[in-house]
């Protein structure tokens, strides 16, 4: 497999040319290949190299967020317009034999926080060993699974139009609440904005409007799809000339929702695609958003112990049809679970987000409460979790936990 995009993981990402940290059409192509053709393309984490495979979470405590995510790309395929579809197939995804491992974080609320920042504000960390197609993790005892590796984050370049688009939206739903936390949305920053091969007054213009790489949008971006793995297909919309696609974030193994945002176990890696063009297919087919064709592989967990949230948070408010607090509710409830086998919050919170875990919104018409679940497979623990008359046992070793903060 020809290597596309080689980067260097002992040189900082803002060094190197082959990578972004912003989505802007201004930003030059890397390289250009041709439809029907297989490549290999390398990334760094999603922090360009800011974590470290220690036992403290102050890197995670004081991580500059406001860099990520770093991509590599944009790549131009010949003969891509716009109202094509790309279609992106992922043929393998690997670890770099210089970066064996990956790591998992909850944000400390002053850094953004996450899902759960009410209940877990601090900063924590958990480091991962692979071992071929398992990931384990000496903060986290008495758990092992198998990972389903995959692109947190690709897509293709966006229009000005596009980005106009984004920009003007994203800053109204800001204007709303700016301080909330965490925050409404990210906005243009300048001062750590990445353009790739962009330099001088070009660089400085773009960077002021590029959009931050956190959310998924019409083009893609950062979906955080466990599905998105070795043998799965995605048509992305194409808004510029050669399409411009880019990839990065790669997760070892992610939860649905990867709920504490830093929540897969991330690393640098490796993704060998093979691309092809659908000429004219938004129109033809109708098209908003990617659509994928997923995966033939996945861990072939049968067993779960499913956990049900509905729209009343933890205070007893009640929400009408609100998914995002019922699948808080699902989360919650399994960390409770969790936390009666001697795990700590924080280990539990790591698992949900990490584990091959399926998220599902099981009801969405029964006013007021669309129900929310959570399935957790059982087999990934070396003891039983499954409820019994004699009560749970601890089976958690006392004195282990997640990294924290200096």
């Amino acid at each position: 497999m020809e290597t596309l995009i080689k980067i260097d993981l002992k040189t900082p990402p803002t060094e190197q040319a082959q990578i972004h940290n912003r989505w802007h059409p201004d930003i030059p192509m890397v390289a250009t290949v041709k439809p029907g053709q297989e490549f290999r393309v390398e990334c760094m984490d999603w922090t360009g190299g800011q974590i470290k495979d220690d036992d403290s979470a102050t890197d995670i405590k004081v991580v500059d967020l406001s860099q990520v995510h770093y991509l590599s790309g944009p790549i131009a395929v010949e003969g891509a317009e716009p109202g094509d579809l790309l279609k992106v197939d992922i043929l393998d995804i690997g670890v770099l034999p210089d970066s064996q491992w990956g790591f998992t974080g909850i944000f400390a609320r002053e850094n953004g926080g996450g899902f759960l920042v009410d209940q877990y504000p601090e900063a924590r960390k958990a480091c991962w060993n692979f071992s071929g197609i398992y990931a384990n993790s000496r903060h986290i005892p008495g758990v092992e699974f198998a990972g389903i590796m995959h692109p947190g984050l690709i897509g293709c370049l966006p229009s000005k139009e596009l980005l106009d688009t984004w920009n003007k939206r994203e800053s109204e739903l800001f204007a709303t609440d700016p301080d909330r936390t965490p925050p409404l949305c990210t906005l243009p920053y300048e001062p750590t904005a990445h353009m790739g091969g962009l330099r001088g007054a070009a660089r400085d213009a773009a960077a002021k409007e590029g959009a931050r790489t956190v959310p998924p949008r019409e083009h893609g971006g950062n979906c955080d799809i466990k599905n998105l793995s070795r043998g799965c297909s995605i048509y992305f919309p194409v808004y510029v000339k050669g399409g411009g696609l880019s990839m990065g974030d790669i997760h070892f193994s992610q939860g649905d929702g990867e709920i504490t945002f830093c929540g897969a176990i991330e690393m640098a890696g490796y993704i060998d695609i093979r691309v092809d063009i659908v000429k004219n297919g938004v129109a033809a087919y109708g098209i908003k958003n990617p659509v994928f064709k997923p995966s033939p592989l996945q861990p072939n967990y049968t067993n779960f112990l499913m956990f049900e949230g509905i729209s009343v948070d933890e205070h007893g408010k009640q929400y009408y049809m609100d998914a995002t607090v019922a699948y808080r509710q699902a989360c919650l409830n399994a960390i409770e679970y969790l936390k009666k086998f001697g795990y700590s919050g924080e280990q539990a919170y790591a698992i949900l987000g990490t584990a091959p875990v399926e998220g599902r919104l099981s009801g969405i018409v029964d006013i007021p409460n669309a129900c929310a679940t959570l399935a957790l497979p059982t087999d990934i623990f070396d003891f039983d979790i499954m409820p019994t008359s004699a009560g749970p046992k601890i089976s958690v070793p006392s004195g282990i936990d997640l990294a924290r903060a200096d």
